[in-house]
């Protein structure tokens, strides 16, 4: 498969690793967009089974299929972005899909509000057609269409608005980031969207641009592996030290990082490394919410290990503070 003499417009980056059920249905998603002006740059992340055998049979000349050793998803993403030539570059995850309009929206965006750092769009899983739909607070602060002016004022609730697969950056933005932090598999898209939103605004559209999956195999979202630190907490506080946050922004990250520690903590309990989640119990500046979080994950855990058929018929009850 080899890309056209032209530039297109925008680049999609698929980074892949084991998703050979999947893949083809991602795929067949970018070549039913409404706007056909791009490449498509599939990286191989050391695939196992026969995620790149799947690919290969998909014929079309704007597919590219790099193949590297495995080194995690961020790797995969920078190695996209660096065989990317478009200015723009989009992001579709193996087990996801894009609306047919996504990528048309986009570029609309783009052209409405050329200054912004991330273009993004909202989403839908399994169990939600619209992320915004059951958080109403969101109302006030994240509009229809139009620019994210303080993206940790509405992350800080805990709400994400979009995800990998619904966002486009500017290729000279993620190469000024240096992309994505190479060595986390936890957070790692969250920590570059805080980096950019740092220093610049994020044009969104609450329109669904993308299908973002949960219930397949190999999916982060459903990984149980203990995490020590989220990426952009380190982020953060590096940029506060340096004086690299406006001030506008200041205690809106602050909390935003206070939530990423909880999440973090919550994450490990379940995972069955409570050890982070009694420390931010211990500290006084975690809010009393957070502590009981992590006292019903911690309980929860501990119920299961010792008593699993008790854990089961009490998980309906734990399950409610986890979504």
């Amino acid at each position: 498969m080899h890309r056209g003499i032209n530039i297109a417009q925008i680049s999609v980056v698929v980074p892949l690793y084991n998703k050979e059920l999947y893949v083809e249905r991602a795929i067949t998603s970018i070549l039913n967009q409404t706007f056909q002006d791009f490449e498509i740059i599939v990286v191989n992340d050391g695939s196992t089974d026969n995620s790149a055998k799947v690919v290969m049979n998909i014929i079309d000349s704007r597919i590219s299929l790099i193949q590297q050793e495995n080194g995690g998803v961020s790797k995969a993403r920078n190695t996209g972005i660096q065989e990317s030539k478009s200015e723009l570059i989009a992001f579709l995850d193996a087990d996801d899909e894009w609306m047919p309009g996504f990528l048309e929206k986009i570029l609309k965006l783009r052209s409405k509000y050329p200054s912004a750092g991330i273009y993004a769009m909202s989403m839908k899983n399994e169990y939600i057609d619209s992320v915004l739909v059951t958080h109403p607070e969101l109302k006030d602060l994240v509009p229809e269409e139009g620019l994210l002016t303080n993206y940790f004022k509405i992350y800080k609730k805990g709400i994400g608005i979009f995800c990998s697969s619904s966002v486009a950056i500017p290729k000279n933005i993620l190469l000024e980031y240096d992309g994505f932090k190479v060595g986390f598999w936890w957070g790692e898209d969250v920590d570059l969207w805080g980096r950019i939103a740092l220093r610049y605004p994020i044009a969104y559209s609450s329109s669904v641009g993308a299908f973002y999956r949960q219930e397949v195999m190999n999916s982060a979202v459903k990984k149980r592996a203990t995490v020590d630190v989220h990426p952009f907490v380190l982020s953060a506080n590096e940029a506060i030290i340096n004086n690299k946050v406006p001030t506008n922004f200041r205690e809106d990250v602050k909390e935003y990082v206070q939530f990423l520690e909880f999440y973090t903590a919550k994450h490990n309990a379940y995972s069955g490394n409570r050890n982070l989640a009694y420390k931010i119990i211990r500290e006084k500046e975690s809010k009393n919410y957070y502590k009981k979080e992590l006292f019903r994950a911690i309980l929860s855990t501990h119920i299961r290990e010792k008593s699993p058929i008790l854990g089961k018929v009490l998980s309906p009850i734990f399950s409610r503070s986890r979504k």
